[in-house]
């Protein structure tokens, strides 16, 4: 009997355990993929402190998942042995439901969640609802890949999606493990991408990132020099913290929107400042396989790529608290060694 590592969590708050498993076969509508490597994201904390209702424990987190599919399950069209893939947050969709019926299929009524509601990608193999594969591009290694799979999507396509044009001011407020790569696309989109974080120290890698101007929050009011540039026509709120998109909401243009894809709980908007200049709030969800997809592609085209720290499998305990510890430059990836 072939068996596989997972690291698994057992129970809400507890230890990362490795352990052995069959490896298991696809069901129908499902492939399964030889992980190469996986992203450890900030949302696989929800797992592993058991932050989410419903979740079946034990349960293996990781949705920044790339890999090879080496075997398909029945009914599955357009997927085959050997292709090189990734998987997402999003995974999968019912296509029945009324969201589904109208295309919005991020916001499926039943949609799982890969690594939350199925076991992910911290394991040398895993199980994933084709509608949730998107495709590798040949020049791009699955650890570079991997991050993209969330980090990657959630901030290319919420600025995509925008109402921002190539040569508008966009923001990107935080230059985290998504501001980052935020910088990167705005820029390659052709925006005027402006960097804010906190600290002049920063501002060679936002620069080196493609940002056109820096902002330092710490000695300077984000508002402020937002509008000495006409304002922005988009904030890119990446960061965690409220505060900081409350004081940034005031460099926005005249029907400027701040974008927010930080999880955060909660933060002041003044009625006033979006009255006044018809201006917005509005939250934006990673996206689909198709999305991810995009997102590989474009990268690969354009030279966007992530920074990140690399561990094996066996350190899942050691590189899970180092993403946790907001130290790592910028994101943290698991290897298989396959």
């Amino acid at each position: 009997m072939a068996t596989m590592r997972v690291a698994q969590v057992s129970r809400p708050n507890g230890p990362f355990e490795i352990v052995e498993r069959q490896i298991p076969e696809p069901g129908a509508g499902s492939v399964r993929i030889k992980v190469q490597a996986c992203g450890i994201c900030h949302s696989d904390s929800l797992v592993k402190e058991g932050a989410l209702p419903g979740i079946q424990y034990p349960r293996v987190p990781g949705h920044e998942v790339a890999g090879v599919i080496d075997a398909v399950g029945p009914r599955v069209a357009g997927w085959t042995p050997g292709q090189r893939v990734g998987v997402g947050w999003h995974g999968g969709h019912c296509g029945h439901c009324e969201p589904c019926r109208r295309g919005d299929f991020f916001a499926c009524q039943t949609g799982q969640v890969t690594g939350v509601t199925f076991d992910g990608g911290y394991a040398d193999y895993m199980i994933a609802p084709a509608s949730a594969v998107a495709l590798l591009p040949a020049e791009l290694p699955a650890v570079e890949a991997a991050p993209l799979m969330c980090a990657g999507i959630t901030t290319f396509n919420a600025l995509r999606n925008s109402s921002a044009r190539p040569g508008d001011v966009v923001a990107i407020l935080g230059l985290g493990g998504l501001g980052h790569l935020g910088v990167q696309y705005a820029a390659k989109m052709g925006f005027q991408a402006v960097a804010i974080a906190r600290g002049k120290d920063k501002e060679p890698l936002a620069k080196q990132l493609g940002a056109s101007i820096y902002i330092d929050s710490h000695a300077q009011d984000p508002a402020a020099e937002l509008l000495k540039l006409g304002g922005a026509k988009v904030i890119l709120a990446t960061v965690t913290s409220g505060e900081a998109m409350s004081a940034a909401q005031g460099g926005l243009a005249v029907n400027g929107t701040l974008l927010i894809v930080g999880a955060v709980g909660s933060m002041e908007v003044s009625p006033l400042l979006l009255i006044g200049g018809r201006r917005s709030v509005k939250g934006w969800y990673s996206g689909t396989s198709i999305d991810s997809q995009d997102t590989l592609a474009f990268s690969a085209r354009s030279g966007v790529r992530s920074m990140n720290e690399i561990f094996p499998l066996e350190r899942v305990t050691d590189a899970y608290d180092r993403m946790m510890s907001g130290k790592a430059r910028f994101r943290v990836v698991l290897t298989t060694g396959q």
